[in-house]
């Protein structure tokens, strides 16, 4: 679902608004979703060789490092999130 949508968004099929509509989430969902996409896939592009295939281990270890990365963006979105609950409710998870 979420490449069918970035693909969509890519050729010019739907639009951000009614990706989100159609999906039943924020836009702000489908601009990220977009974001990791097309990142994903310069980092892809930009690692390929023409003419060389690559080995299951550097499959595997591409793999790993698109979900260190996507796990990197969370934990900051979280982190950025529970520093604004903290300033809005004072101390009291201490």
């Amino acid at each position: 679902m979420k490449y069918e949508i970035f693909l969509q968004l890519v050729r010019g099929e739907t639009t951000i608004n009614a990706a989100a509509e159609a999906a039943g989430v924020d836009r702000s969902t489908i601009m990220k979703l977009r974001q990791v996409a097309g990142e994903g896939a310069m980092a892809a592009l930009s690692a390929s060789k023409p003419g060389v295939g690559k080995t299951p281990r550097d499959v595997e270890l591409e793999a790993a490092n698109a979900e260190v990365a996507r796990l990197s963006e969370a934990v900051k979105e979280l982190a950025v999130k529970l520093t604004l609950l903290e300033g809005k409710g004072g101390s009291g998870w201490r």
